[in-house]
Parts: C-alpha cells; structure tokens; sequence
C-alpha cells in the first residue's frame, strides 16, 4: 500500500468554500505556532521542519531546498505534460520585536517578529496542499500541483532567485500567491493586472574628506554639510532625469556623522532605499543615482564611495494569472469578495519568478471588518483577522481546481 492512501486526512473530502472546522482550527493553531516562534532569512529551520512534518503526515513527500531552508512538495505526479501551478509562500520573519503586548501567542524570540504576515502566507498554501491532497487521493485533482515554501524573502535580492535556482520551477508553467493587505477586510481580496508591487534596492553610501575645527570650516571638508546636501539634493535631481511617470523615488533612512559639537567630522555615511513603479526606470536607476551622488559630493570636496545593492524588480500580474484568481475567489466569495488595488511601493522578490512563467499575486485582506485601526506592515503590533486563512485556502485550491480543469 503506497504512503498516500495510508495518509492521515483532512476531515470531510469536500470542495473548497466548506473546510471542515477541525483543518480551520488546526491551520490557526498552525499560523500561532509559526508567530510565536520566528525566523530571519535563511535561518529558517525550525519552520521548515513544521511544516515538513505536516505534509507528510498527509502522506506527502516534501523535498527540503539545497539551501537548507523552505521546501516545495509536489501534489500528484507531474507526468512531463500540461504544466504545473505553484502555490507559493514565503517563510521568513523580521528583524524588528514583537509589540501586542497583551496578545496569547506573540513572538518568544527578542527582536524577531511576523510583522509581515509571512505565517499567514505559508498556513495558507500548507492548508490549500491539505485539501488539495485529499482531492487528490480521491481522483478529483485535474493535474498536480506544486506547493513551493520560500525563504528569505526578506533578504535581498530575495530568496526567490536562490529558490530558483534550486530548480523550483522545473515543471511549472504559472504561479500564484497572496500578500497580507491590512487595508482590506477579511473576506476580500485585492487584485490588479499588471503591476502591483514596485522595483526596491538598498543603497549606502560613504562620505570622507579632512575634517577640522569648526572654527574653520574653509580649511576641511565639511562632512555634515556634504551629508545633508547628498540627503537633500540627490533625490531632487535624481527626479529630473527619469520620465516623472516611473515613480521613482530615493528615500534616505539613515544617517551618520560625527562625535562632538565642534568637530568637522571625517566620514559620514547614508543609507536608504530607491523605489521604482517602472521595469524600464529601474533597469536606468543605478547609473542615475551614482552620477547625482558623485556629483553632489564633489560639489562638496567630500569622495563618495557607493554600494548600490540591486533588489527586486516589479511584480507583474498576467492578465490571465490574475482572472483566474478573480474567478476563484468569485466561485467561493461571490463577485463582490474581489476588489481593485492599487500599485504599492512595496517590493517583493515573488518578482523573480515572473521573469520566468506567468503569475499574479493577490492582497488577501486582513483586517477585521468594522476595525478602524490600520495595523500595517513591517510594524511591531502588525497581527491578522485569522478567518483570511480560510479564504486564502478556499482561492488557493479553487484556482488549482479551475486552472486544472482548463
């Protein structure tokens, strides 16, 4: 008897839109244990292992990525004919503490948090490969899917691109995904066609030059000075040497220099981020922004010395990637569960995967209908309206049944 039809199930075979309560409070327990216990970039064993566990307990057969964190976990067997859909998630966490101070299952780990509703993500796809594995044994997938757990997508230039190269893709021909939204309700999903995220790099740059008394500040380079004027007048020009229309912007998140009122230091050093709407801006942002840099630091006697690290590119949502969501999310929710979303200038390295096959990323909403607080992104006290698990499973496996069925 294979390992399958031995496999622990579910609960009642169902479509999706009806879970059964024990795999809804299951997979809530399942998001709780992963928010207790975060994980940065590539450091993400503990997680990977959990979630290991539980697909094979359903008698699944995960394979760890050589990276040695995340994994992908095929549903049915792909024979080499019509392509597979990807389920993905990313696994990570942040390096920033866990504030909800009176919350039961905050983060145990000091300065580690899910901030940005990376267990939401991956319960969802672990719950959705669940249904999926049940349909499976019982003949009614149309063809296999893959479910593909990230990590370190946090970690730029993105997980993505080493998961990749693992070889994660063989075999798929789209790719699916959701992204915390804690602007929409649970219960809806935003949609765009398109891009909806934007390009992101990090960038750093170190200043120096003689210093001196502040005394006689025409006898040095005036650091500071040089320093506020990088942080002033780059992102300026850098805004006149691109179409206005690709949105990008330069912004500076830091800044250092110095140790005593009256000295003119000798090194400074900034930091910061440059964000892109555009594909083709982007690809142009680099050779801009080293050319304003340079030149305003010589301006300023100071010698610029510049790390411009690239980061992801756009993700952009296939037209016909992101009516299959609408569809899905229509067949279980009804048409008014799906809602237009605007284009963020947030990055994510779910990007890369759409450099290679087709794709769309929906924002799965997560606030508590009536809740007038916006708890956002990357912060400290960011938590989830956990019923979005159980529409995010219902989309996942809809749109794996619907595009099958195609």
């Amino acid at each position: 008897m294979s390992q399958e039809s031995e496999a622990e199930p579910v609960g009642e075979a169902v479509l999706p839109g009806t879970l059964p309560e024990s795999l809804r409070a299951e997979l809530v327990a399942f998001r709780r244990d992963l928010h207790m216990h975060p994980e940065l970039g590539n450091q993400e064993f503990r997680t990977t292992a959990a979630i290991k566990a539980r697909l094979e307990k359903a008698g699944l057969h995960p394979r760890v990525l050589p990276v040695g964190t995340g994994l992908i976990c095929d549903i049915g067997e792909w024979d080499g004919g019509k392509p597979m859909l990807a389920l993905r998630a990313d696994i990570d966490a942040l390096p920033i503490p866990d504030t909800k101070s009176e919350c039961a299952y905050r983060s145990t780990v000091p300065d580690r948090a899910h901030a940005c509703g990376h267990d939401v993500h991956t319960t969802v796809v672990l719950g959705a490969g669940l249904v999926l594995a049940d349909l499976h044994r019982q003949g009614r997938l149309p063809r296999p899917v893959r479910l593909l757990f990230q990590p370190a997508e946090e970690v730029l230039p993105g997980g993505a691109a080493d998961a990749i190269e693992c070889g994660v893709l063989d075999g798929v021909g789209k790719i699916i995904a959701v992204h915390c939204d804690p602007r929409v309700d649970a219960g809806r999903i935003g949609l765009r066609t398109g891009a909806i995220t934007s390009a992101c790099d990090r960038l750093e740059v170190s200043l120096d030059g003689p210093g001196g008394h502040t005394a006689r500040p025409h006898l040095t380079t005036d650091l500071v000075t040089a320093a506020a004027r990088v942080v002033v007048d780059v992102p300026a020009v850098v805004a006149r040497r691109v179409d206005s229309r690709s949105g990008l912007a330069l912004t500076w998140g830091r800044i250092e220099s110095g140790h005593a009122p009256n000295v003119i230091p000798q090194h400074a050093e900034l930091s910061g981020t440059v964000r892109c709407l555009d594909l083709d801006a982007w690809r142009q942002a680099p050779d801009i922004v080293v050319a304003a840099i340079d030149e305003i630091a010589n301006l300023h006697r100071a010698k610029s010395e510049i790390n411009y690290v690239r980061g992801v590119p756009p993700v952009v949502n296939d037209p016909e990637v992101t009516e299959l969501l609408r569809d899905a999310m229509s067949a279980r929710r009804g048409a008014q569960s799906v809602e237009g979303t605007e284009q963020s200038l947030g990055g994510e390295d779910f990007s890369w995967y759409l450099e290679h096959v087709p794709g769309a990323m929906a924002r799965l909403g997560v606030r508590t209908p009536g809740e007038r607080t916006v708890r956002d992104l990357h912060q400290g006290d960011f938590d989830a309206d956990e019923s979005a698990i159980t529409v995010g499973v219902e989309m996942f496996t809809a749109a794996a049944l619907l595009d099958g069925a195609s």
